[in-house]
């Protein structure tokens, strides 16, 4: 039993490698409650608020992804919308301008802030090679001294960090069980408060920092029971995450004297999702777990395609009713229904 969790977890780990390396903007979408222009959005995290930074090589950047919104491929790990655009839509802006493209958009499309975020990446370093959370608050900071955002901006800002996911895959990759995960979370937690206070140092008026994810609900992980069951220890150690990141933010709203910082509860938004799923029965239950968008087999993933160019995947009917887009993302509708649980908490962010 031990060897196939630690082979599931090897998969687990080896298919977040895949979608980010080898697999061969947006508007707002509501009113909002800002006039537009007047709050900026700064993102870091990872491919849950990516929108656009990676290269084309990368699995965003490829057929079927993009497929619902914008239509074609545009960078984002779903097939439309994901949880950056729902928080600028709310907000009232557009998403805002991943970092990347700084250079090559006109100045006015730096008005509603910048996305630093990647997939793939974490508070520490994963098993891609790109830009930890530090590093993308060093391109933030570097904008900031050449006066592409000034303290005015800061200001009337909000700061979006979405990520630790991918944390703990590397974690378990490295070290094969759960022995020791809660030390790592403390060590975690620890660092991702460093870096926040680092980033309110600059003068940003909110950060609002997502809680983990139920992770043993990840199609990944609920295929092995045929997607009737999340993994309740992955779903413990999210559960514990939270818990501690929980803790750490109302220690640093003390500190600070106001309610800088805020928890929006990824998990409870999915979890709840979940259980009216399980209410309507097994057959709603599996519809939620399964993603849209699989290998033709286990050899292969969501974009693939074989050597001569051929599709080694296949998407549902319906993608507008999936929870999940593949194995690991969620789906735009995923994404708009979390975001409607989180939506009467979002007035916290002004």
């Amino acid at each position: 039993m031990e060897k196939q969790v630690h082979f599931i977890l090897f998969l687990f780990a080896l298919f977040c490698v895949s979608y980010i390396m080898f697999s061969v903007v947006s508007e707002g979408l509501a009113n909002g409650h800002h006039d537009k222009g007047s709050v900026k959005l700064f993102v870091f995290g990872d491919s849950y608020a990516d929108t656009g930074n990676w290269e084309k090589f990368a699995a965003s950047w490829k057929e079927p992804y993009g497929f619902t919104f914008p239509g074609k491929p545009a960078g984002r790990f779903s097939d439309g919308r994901v949880l950056t655009d729902y928080i600028a839509s709310f907000l009232g802006i557009t998403s805002p301008v991943p970092y990347t493209w700084r250079k090559t958009v006109e100045k006015s499309g730096l008005q509603f802030g910048m996305n630093f975020a990647f997939g793939g990446t974490g508070v520490f370093d994963t098993f891609i090679n790109a830009p930890n959370m530090a590093t993308q608050i060093d391109f933030f900071q570097q904008l900031l001294e050449e006066k592409v955002y000034t303290k005015q901006d800061l200001n009337s800002s909000i700061v979006l960090v979405s990520l630790a996911g991918n944390d703990y895959t590397t974690y378990i990759q490295r070290n094969g069980n759960f022995q020791d995960l809660p030390a790592f979370t403390t060590s975690l937690i620890n660092q991702l408060s460093a870096n926040l206070k680092r980033i309110h140092g600059f003068g940003v008026r909110k950060i609002a920092v997502t809680a983990l994810q139920p992770l043993g609900c990840l199609p990944i992980l609920t295929a092995f029971s045929s997607y009737q069951n999340c993994s309740e220890s992955w779903n413990t150690a999210s559960k514990f995450h939270n818990q501690k990141l929980q803790q750490a933010i109302q220690r640093m709203n003390n500190e600070s004297g106001k309610h800088m910082y805020e928890t929006l509860d990824l998990y409870t938004a999915f979890m709840s999702k979940l259980n009216t799923a399980r209410l309507a029965g097994n057959l709603k239950l599996r519809s939620f777990l399964m993603p849209c968008c699989v290998g033709v087999t286990s050899n292969y993933s969501c974009g693939n395609v074989d050597k001569n160019g051929a599709k080694t995947y296949v998407v549902c009917e319906k993608p507008e009713l999936s929870v999940f887009w593949d194995m690991v993302h969620p789906a735009q509708n995923g994404w708009h229904q979390v975001y409607s649980s989180l939506e009467s908490s979002l007035h916290r962010l002004y």
